[in-house]
């Protein structure tokens, strides 16, 4: 039986919060209306913790980060306005997720700030973060960012020994996936038009689609450059810790509003042949 409640893969583009759309709340209202949705599956679920794969967090260079402090908190500013979040962290569960990577040989690092326990041990909650746990239930969480500098081949690996040690550890959880994805739709956009990119958000779209996130795996780093995604890190990784035949994937939506692919999809865990 796969351990996680619920999964989603979900965007963090700011103005999805429509607190923070300056006054363009039609701008993300299709994803926005898809998190609302992912939000009541999770929360109907009822998680004792949200495992967070972000690739905003801390990031470490040839490791896997895992939060390993008392709580995070921080705040995200866009639209003239802010949304600032604080969340306790559930450290027997951090522990227990790095110390079974470590046992699978992979690279990885429980993260601490400034004392090893108390008020004063916590660090930021990014974006990448806030923007889908604006959404989800208030309950603690562990806070993941993968490493770019491992193979696609180690965030499936990676996936598969965080879906053991939350099974181990007896505890409900939900896994969210954040992730946009390419970058370079727009000549305006910061990282300028690449045709890159809407080939791979095409991929994306149609691999969920068909439930073979694991294809993602098989892309030409050269052409992942390219588009400029910030998802395929952590959506391996949770194809690792629900794989093909222990999952049911739904897209909600897919919109490029601005520079930026966003994408929706709910995962639900099922058993083989279900």
């Amino acid at each position: 039986m796969n351990p996680f409640v619920f999964a989603c893969i979900v965007p963090h583009g700011s103005e999805i919060i429509e607190t923070l759309s300056g006054g363009r709340p039609e701008l993300m209202a299709r994803t926005r209306a898809s998190l609302e949705s992912l939000g009541a599956r999770m929360r109907q679920a009822a998680p004792e913790v949200l495992v967070v794969l972000t690739p905003h967090g801390v990031r470490l260079d040839e490791a896997f980060a895992v939060s390993d402090c008392e709580r995070m908190e921080g705040s995200v500013e866009d639209g003239g306005a802010s949304v600032g979040m604080q969340r306790p962290v559930d450290r027997v569960l951090a522990r227990r997720i790095v110390q079974t990577a470590r046992a699978d040989g992979l690279p990885v690092m429980g993260v601490n700030f400034a004392t090893a326990k108390g008020p004063l041990s916590c660090l930021p909650l990014d974006w990448g973060a806030i923007v889908p746990l604006t959404f989800m239930p208030e309950v603690p969480v562990v806070v993941i960012t993968p490493t770019r500098q491992r193979s696609f081949a180690d965030q499936l690996r990676f996936g598969a020994a965080l879906a053991r040690a939350v099974g181990e550890s007896g505890r409900r959880a939900g896994l969210i996936a954040s992730c946009d994805w390419a970058h370079a739709h727009r000549e305006d956009g910061p990282y300028g038009y690449h045709p890159a990119a809407s080939r791979l958000d095409e991929l994306v779209v149609n691999a969920l689609k068909a439930d073979d996130l694991e294809a993602l795996a098989r892309l030409d780093p050269r052409f992942v450059d390219d588009a400029k995604p910030d998802g395929i890190w952590q959506a391996l990784i949770l194809a690792g810790a629900i794989p093909k035949g222990w999952r049911r994937t739904e897209v909600l939506s897919y919109e490029v509003p601005t520079y930026f692919g966003l994408i929706c999809a709910g995962v639900t865990p099922v058993s083989p042949n279900a």
